[in-house]
């Protein structure tokens, strides 16, 4: 059932898996090809009158669809028309996304006076009526559809503009963009290698409402009776069907059919496009049951077995996960599995470290055990049984009142996981107040306990602050004290010091271990960072491509590892005895820069502590 694609798939791919755009797809490729050759078989000429056939009814005289008021077949003038109809507006979507994508690069990416001029050209074109625009220009240059409708393009320039200089805007001073002005790139190559590649997305979604709006404008000009009389349209039928809707209703229908077709599929494909360029598509929901239903399915097999099986756990066990598989469901159908059969238990007071580069599965291991897996996301198979309750199988509602209470989670980036809007006291009392049922006097009182404990010097300042107004080092103690505020028996830590500087790193792993002494909690400490294994964990399990390659306790890892990838792990571990020497100025004095980077105090801090843990286990024993 699982599926492992070894390189991501082309937008071309993407697009043709998308259900939506297959089927807008044929729709248009075979109302084209109507279009371009349905004409050229039709036995009727388009512009030959027959007032013999005026108004016949369907399939009359060979008229499939029936003939208008001067007996002209509609069948085909609907695909001549479509022709014009397509083709006018075709022309007034490329004059705008071509006018309004270039002027509002060349704005958003440089400003200064090309942007404030560009943006008060804008206010103009859109504040001008458009159609009294139009209207003026055919009493100068006559009943030309091109020409009106080219005039009409740039008049929907300025929506372009607007669109993409915010775009633009929003991006220019992203670290990507600086990193290609460092290469050397020109500041042209990266608009149109990077910034432009930003702003294609929104064009595509804008080009078909442009081209919506494009078809809706040139049939109105051509009903008002201002278009070209002499050129068959979509709106020249209707025109036509206007003037005898009480004689001859039914002449509205097939060009409103053709119109809101296009219309519609237009829209669709430029979403789908634009997911497919992005690789954004969501999976459907459809396929999302229809894969629900397979797990299901395999997972009432394993649960026969695990009640037959049941699982001894020991008295200070708090997890076991037990050959947990994690898989998503993908646009095709298909599962994509990420961890494939992992087991990993925790006890209380313990600090268990999951470490692994990056993409090898830790943080995807951490979400299943909490049934946070993102949507599309779900447990294949295995069990994640929490003080002897299958976590993989109780309801959401039950979830949700051990998830905070029992199991509480610490992220890795503290100013994004705080609400901007609230301050920090309230983000503390809320779920206090929620779980555990206390006053919101008590929930200050424990909050403000919870700041004291985490080293806050100024706790009631910090209460009342917005996350906007501390340092992200006391970002991060604050969730610290919301993760412990409901008294859990577990804490995930997912790289809890990873977006913060060394000494804060450092502080933050004290005030973990003195939380961890105080309160008896077990911690699963996700990491990519050996040292803090050394100085924090009690075991540690080695992940690699959604599997644990190696575990065992902390002392005797660093002492005897024997899977490769362990060994790659702690070779990029630096030693201090092969750190190149301080830098010697050609007076003979060291640089006080180059010789602070020699500090081996962290490296023999570690040593130490694996030293006291080998002592204390060894008293113990």
């Amino acid at each position: 059932m699982s599926k492992q694609n070894n390189a991501p798939p082309t937008a071309l791919k993407r697009l043709l898996r998308d259900p939506q755009a297959i089927v807008v797809i044929s729709i248009l490729v075979i109302l084209g090809l109507a279009i371009i050759i349905g004409p050229l078989l039709s036995q009727f000429d388009p512009a030959r009158t027959d007032l013999g056939s005026a108004l016949a009814p369907m399939g009359e005289n060979g008229h499939i669809l029936g003939a208008d008021s001067a007996g002209r077949d509609i069948l085909t003038r609907l695909l001549f028309g479509g022709r014009n109809s397509i083709l006018g507006a075709l022309l007034a979507v490329s004059v705008a996304v071509g006018i309004g994508t270039t002027s509002g690069l060349i704005a958003g990416y440089f400003g200064k006076w090309f942007d404030t001029l560009s943006n008060n050209a804008a206010s103009l074109l859109q504040a001008v009526p458009g159609m009294v625009i139009l209207l003026a220009a055919r009493s100068v240059i006559g009943p030309s559809m091109w020409w009106m409708m080219a005039i009409f393009g740039v008049l929907l320039s300025a929506g372009t503009f607007r669109l993409v200089r915010s775009t633009v805007h929003s991006v220019r001073n992203e670290l990507y963009v600086d990193a290609a002005r460092v290469s050397g790139l020109t500041d042209w190559r990266i608009i149109f290698k990077h910034v432009l590649r930003v702003v294609r997305g929104p064009v595509l979604i804008q080009a078909g409402f442009l081209m919506m709006i494009g078809l809706a404008i040139q049939a109105g000009i051509e009903i008002l009776g201002l278009g070209d009389p002499g050129m068959i349209s979509w709106g020249g039928m209707l025109s036509d069907a206007f003037a005898r809707i009480l004689v001859a209703p039914q002449l509205m229908l097939w060009p409103s059919v053709m119109l809101a077709t296009f219309c519609l599929c237009l829209t669709l494909l430029a979403n789908s496009l634009r997911d497919a360029l992005d690789g954004t598509q969501r999976t459907s929901p459809a396929t999302i049951r229809k894969v629900n239903r397979e797990i299901r399915a395999e997972m009432a097999a394993e649960a026969a077995f695990y009640a037959d099986n049941p699982i001894m756990m020991g008295e200070d066990e708090l997890l076991h996960i037990e050959a947990l598989k994690v898989g998503y469901a993908a646009p095709d159908g298909s599962i994509t599995e990420i961890i494939h059969g992992i087991d990993l238990q925790v006890n209380r007071g313990e600090v268990v470290g999951l470490i692994g580069e990056s993409g090898s599965g830790k943080t995807q291991t951490a979400f299943a055990a909490m049934r946070l897996l993102s949507e599309g996301g779900s447990i294949l198979s295995g069990r994640v049984v929490w003080k002897g309750r299958d976590l993989s199988t109780v309801s959401e509602a039950e979830m949700s009142t051990i998830r905070g209470t029992e199991i509480a989670y610490i992220p890795q980036e503290p100013m994004s996981n705080l609400d901007p809007s609230f301050t920090i006291g309230y983000q503390l009392m809320e779920p206090m107040r929620h779980h555990l049922r206390i006053s919101k006097k008590e929930a200050r009182a424990r909050a403000l306990d919870l700041l004291r404990r985490v080293e806050i010097t100024d706790p009631e300042r910090v209460f009342k602050s917005y996350p906007h107004q501390v340092s992200g080092g006391m970002a991060q103690r604050v969730l610290i004290a919301a993760s412990i505020s409901c008294e859990p028996d577990l804490l995930i830590a997912d790289e809890p010091t990873t977006a913060l500087d060394v000494t804060v790193q450092a502080e933050i792993l004290d005030l973990l271990r003195k939380v961890q002494a105080e309160t008896g909690v077990g911690i699963l400490m996700v990491t990519h960072n050996f040292g803090i294994v050394a100085d924090l964990c009690d075991r540690v399990a080695v992940m690699q491509l959604g599997e644990i390659v190696e575990r065992g306790d902390t002392v005797t890892m660093f002492k005897t590892h024997d899977h490769p990838y362990t060994k790659q792990l702690f070779s990029a571990i630096l030693d201090p005895e092969e750190i190149r020497e301080p830098y010697v100025a050609p007076s003979g004095a060291p640089s006080p820069a180059a010789a602070s980077l020699v500090d081996t105090s962290l490296v023999e801090e570690a040593e130490g502590r694996l030293e006291t843990k080998t002592v204390s286990k060894g008293a113990s024993a």
